[in-house]
């Protein structure tokens, strides 16, 4: 037999971290190793098959894939054996060695101490092998990777306990057998009748055969061994559905909702697809991976097929397996079908009658979806032109209505008062801002509800939806304002108009004082409580939008806003009729800055407005 010298190296710090946690803290839902382990071996198995449509000389002349669960009671060992892909010694080190993955801090960040919360993470980082240390004090990986001789095995052995060894090893079987040297404690997974009842409650919709050894000695698979989504709905339990989910998703909960659909036709493909309950740890890192499956056949072809599904939709998990595509597609050929692109404008559309059909029947379930996902289903009105208005009816958003629930365009459509014609919307820094907005004084007044818009990715979304069935989305700080006539309220009496010769001299010269800083000075129908705020034009960016290109460091047309006045506030009356000319500048700077903060902007010169703001208090103290 060849070997080389064994070599005992140190784990990642972030491993190290893992294997503590794993040890010392996850007691609870223990079973899931068993579950990680398995998932572990098909996916092995699935790669397998994939290289050998390009090589079939990997099967090695055994092409009948299989996972053995293996109890060996004098030894007190439990095996995971699998004759899938197996791994080379750098790529044992690399997969088992370090945690490759952006996401590995934020698992440690995610940790809450709450042990059944904690364990459902272990999965979905990424992270399952590392499992085995819940219920063993050694493990030990002997493993070949297919294609490579007989003195390339390897063999991979640690107590968790900052180091591993790693040795070059004579090995005639391909794939991976993972042995589990029990703790004391643990022997109830000695038992047969225990690790069938694990297996068949997670891992029953396995498409390869968990072959076992039944009371006689004999091999006996003890799962289906059949692709659950193959199978009719009928004969499918939810708990199934459920299980399958948790594979897929490396989710320890069930979906919130699933579809599973065969398609006919020009195209025929079957798709069982799920909603998450939460959203995944990277649902926004640029490196995100994923979550359809993509199968010829019931021929696995690869993961996270971004090809299926638009980037909207990357929360969706699931399996879409396609009858006439050809078994050695590659992601290049995925780019430039036809075929993909009608199957993932069929899924697509799936998806979104999945959630419409949520919202209208289980609004509670609806509610939780769009606390997970709802910013990433608005990147749909952007993305997905032919579903605009599918995604539209699926939007909501908070208001001003009293009633503090969210609120569809629908459902505000419906609750228009009198004279009302379009959908109005204010955009905030946050949701406390935004009510707080000096733009809404007049619509409390006349009883018109408001949307709140707060989420960053909003102000491209009203600017690709320009309406809603046939409502006209408009920004309460756009353009000029007249409501008269429209809402409960009463409209303001004894409102100057703007030609008025006293007032329009009196902007005129505001506007002089300021400048550059603003477009124009006009007098307000939005306010009725504050003494000022700022506008943009019809056409012109919104201040909001404007503000955060600015924070990203892009570049902005610089367009200037218009300051509206309130000519019926006390600050603005006095500086109209009392204020001399040599404070006059420092009042018309303090009124803009004023509004600039009431946006929640930052302003240019906050040492200049602290100097102005002191010089006039204490101006108003002498007098």
């Amino acid at each position: 037999m060849t070997t080389t010298e064994k070599q005992t190296l140190g784990f990642q710090t972030e491993v190290r971290q893992l294997l503590d946690l794993m040890i010392h803290s996850l007691y609870s839902d223990k079973d899931i190793f068993l579950r990680e382990l398995i998932s572990n071996a098909s996916d092995a198995a699935d790669k397998l098959r994939f290289e050998a449509l390009r090589d079939e000389s990997l099967y090695e002349g055994d092409s009948d894939l299989k996972i053995q669960v293996l109890v060996d009671r004098d030894a007190r060992t439990l095996t995971i054996a699998d004759n899938g892909i197996g791994m080379t010694r750098e790529e044992v080190i690399e997969n088992i060695g370090t945690i490759a993955r952006s996401g590995t801090r934020r698992f440690f960040e995610s940790l809450s101490g709450d042990q059944a919360k904690d364990a459902r993470l272990i999965g979905q980082f990424g992270v399952g092998f590392y499992s085995a240390f819940m219920v063993a004090d050694r493990v030990t990986l002997h493993t070949r990777r297919a294609g490579t001789s007989a003195d390339q095995g390897v063999i991979w052995e640690s107590t968790g306990a900052g180091e591993y060894t790693v040795e070059i090893v004579e090995r005639q079987e391909r794939g991976t057998s993972v042995v589990l040297h029990l703790r004391e404690a643990e022997d109830e997974f000695l038992d047969q009748h225990r690790l069938q009842t694990i297996v068949r409650r997670y891992s029953d919709h396995i498409t390869l055969p968990i072959v076992m050894l039944d009371s006689n000695g004999m091999p006996e698979t003890v799962n289906k061994a059949s692709a659950l989504w193959a199978r009719p709905k009928s004969e499918v339990t939810e708990l199934e559905y459920d299980e399958f989910y948790k594979h897929v998703a490396h989710d320890i909960d069930p979906p919130l909702a699933h579809l599973h659909s065969r398609v006919e036709g020009k195209q025929e493909y079957t798709a069982l697809l799920f909603v998450p309950r939460r959203a995944p740890f990277d649902l926004f890192d640029r490196d995100r991976r994923y979550g359809v499956k993509l199968y010829v056949r019931r021929v696995f072809i690869m993961d996270d097929a971004e090809q299926l599904m638009p980037n909207y939709l990357r929360f969706v998990r699931g399996v879409i397996d396609a009858a006439d595509l050809p078994l050695n597609v590659s992601r290049e050929i995925l780019q430039k079908s036809r075929d993909i692109d009608t199957i993932r404008s069929g899924a697509t559309r799936k998806v979104l009658d999945l959630l419409a059909e949520l919202a209208e029947r289980e609004p509670d379930k609806y509610r939780t979806f769009w606390t997970e996902f709802g910013v990433v289903l608005k990147e749909g009105i952007v993305e997905d032109t032919t579903n605009r208005d599918r995604v539209a009816k699926l939007l909501r958003f908070q208001s001003t209505s009293e009633s503090g629930d969210m609120v569809s365009l629908a459902d505000y459509i419906g609750r228009m008062v009198e004279g009302q014609d379009n959908i109005y919307y204010v955009t905030g820094e946050s949701l406390a801002a935004a009510r707080r907005s000096p733009h809404l004084e007049i619509f409390r007044r006349k009883g018109i509800e408001v949307l709140l818009l707060t989420d960053r990715i909003d102000e491209w979304l009203v600017s690709h939806l320009a309406e809603f069935e046939g409502k006209a989305l408009r920004s309460v700080a756009k353009g000029d304002l007249d409501l008269k006539g429209v809402g409960n309220g009463e409209d303001p009496i004894d409102a100057p108009k703007a030609e008025d010769a006293e007032w329009k001299a009196f902007t005129d010269r505001m506007a002089r004082v300021l400048g550059e800083r603003v477009k124009e000075v006009r007098l307000s129908h939005r306010l009725t409580e504050s003494p000022a705020c700022l506008v943009a034009g019809e056409h012109d960016l919104g201040i909001h939008l404007e503000r955060l290109l600015k924070a990203a460091g892009q570049k902005t047309p610089g367009s200037q806003p218009v300051l509206e006045i309130n000519a019926g506030h006390p600050l603005v009356t006095r500086l109209r009729a009392e204020v001399a000319d040599d404070r006059f500048a420092d009042w018309a700077f303090l009124l803009l800055d004023q509004a600039v903060l009431a946006e929640g902007g930052a302003l240019e010169d906050g040492a200049g407005f602290v100097q102005r703001l002191n010089g006039l208090l204490l101006g108003l103290q002498g007098g």
